[in-house]
């Protein structure tokens, strides 16, 4: 049964959990920093990982560390199978048609740059449009660029409203015959909108426009369908999910795989190699893998997926919710802070700066109380540009945070902000 469409994140009454419970799965959540209890909100960065996910690592290296594909021992067809189980598993994860659909590469900012490098470098000609929104992550950005000053295809950018929310109308506006790829992101990492993609990927298709999604901010955090979407190509990333780092996914429509070049040459993306007759390529997903992958890192982001899975994207999704209902709440009495990113749809990102007070000081003088939380421009400048800063703060909240957590993240702000003006 294919996924839902992503909706606003639901309330916490519709999918409690036991955190508590959920938390001992996390063993640096047992750790102090300066003496303090870890209170980790740098979850949008890179959130932390179970124990489960931890052990993959072990058992890969100490049972059958083996390369892939191309052996015919025991331990590489015990590897093969446990690599090849994740990509099933992130087929479903996403609910794609077919597993051949699911390309790993090191991260999205890896995937993005396979579309840009195979998919850009044969389609985008002078005269042609690509959009993106000023909500992109510098990765969703700079690649473009790059190929643009050398190719000459033009970037247009989709504004955003007062609040953080893409402004559709003049997203509609923007379109037209000479648009050939959208690339949106599906949240934004710096402010926590959640963009409407469906509604995007129609409008795109309505001008035979294709849509790129970055997905690296969605997937931890609410159920994702590319068939429902409607999605061209769709990238996230496994750390952001529970998940390791050094790892990520490309999602693309089958025919559009099949036509476009590799990207990188080496082995397994080849078919046959002859100086004299020239090479021939692997089938997808095979074509766009060149060299050895991260084998352990593959199968431990399919272990990552499970654990998402057993404890229910929508129920992470709803506590979430309420942890940045409570802190938005909470940090709305501090005075002189303000809050970027006030759209209706958002995930669990609070992006602030403080009057008086800079960003950086903020974020070093709460870490010694034990909270991480993220200071700076976030990889997405020109969005920091346009509200008019340069620098936020910005907690972001996962499965494992707690309201008492919350609560001591605001008193400590109280305390820095206190110390800082």
């Amino acid at each position: 049964m294919p996924h839902s469409v992503i909706e606003p994140t639901p309330k916490l009454e519709q999918a409690p959990f036991d955190v508590a419970r959920l938390r001992q799965d996390f063993p640096v959540l047992a750790r102090k920093v300066h003496g303090k209890p870890l209170i980790y909100l740098d979850n949008a960065a890179t959130s932390q990982t179970p124990q489960q996910v931890i052990d993959v690592f072990s058992e890969y290296y100490s049972r059958y560390n083996a390369n892939i594909h191309r052996g015919l021992h025991t331990l590489a067809d015990e590897a093969t199978a446990a690599f090849e189980g994740t990509r099933h598993k992130v087929r479903a994860f996403l609910n794609a048609e077919d597993a051949r659909q699911i390309i790993f590469t090191r991260g999205t900012t890896e995937a993005i740059n396979l579309v840009v490098q195979s998919w850009g470098r044969k389609h985008l000609a002078p005269g042609d449009e690509v959009l993106i929104s000023l909500l992109e992550h510098h990765s969703n950005i700079v690649p473009w660029q790059l190929l643009a000053a050398e190719i000459g295809f033009t970037i247009k950018v989709v504004p955003v409203e007062a609040n953080g929310a893409l402004d559709m109308g003049a997203y509609r506006e923007l379109l037209s015959e000479r648009t050939k790829l959208v690339a949106v992101n599906h949240v934004s990492n710096a402010l926590g909108t959640i963009n409407p993609v469906q509604e995007m990927a129609a409008l795109a298709h309505q001008h035979g426009a294709l849509i790129l999604i970055d997905g690296a901010q969605a997937a931890p955090h609410q159920v994702v369908d590319v068939q429902a979407i409607n999605a061209d190509f769709y990238a996230f990333s496994g750390h952001k999910v529970y998940g390791p780092t050094g790892v990520g996914v490309l999602y693309g429509k089958q025919a559009l795989l099949e036509a476009m070049p590799p990207w990188q040459g080496g082995g397994e993306m080849i078919k046959t190699v002859s100086f004299d007759a020239g090479t021939t390529f692997a089938a997808i997903p095979h074509k766009f893998e060149a060299g050895t992958p991260a084998i352990a890192e593959v199968i431990a982001l399919g272990r990552a997926l499970e654990w998402v899975e057993s404890v229910g994207v929508n129920a992470i999704g709803a506590w979430e919710g309420q942890l940045l209902d409570y802190a938005t709440q909470a940090v709305g009495g501090i005075d002189g802070l303000r809050i970027l990113g006030t759209a209706p749809h958002k995930a669990g990102v609070l992006s602030f700066v403080v009057e008086g007070a800079h960003s950086q000081d903020i974020g070093l003088l709460i870490d010694q109380l034990g909270i991480a939380i993220r200071t700076g421009h976030h990889c997405a400048q020109p969005l920091l540009a346009h509200f008019g800063v340069d620098a936020t703060c910005r907690a972001s909240f996962a499965a494992y945070n707690t309201l008492e957590e919350v609560d001591s993240f605001i008193e400590a702000l109280h305390r820095v902000i206190g110390m800082v003006r």
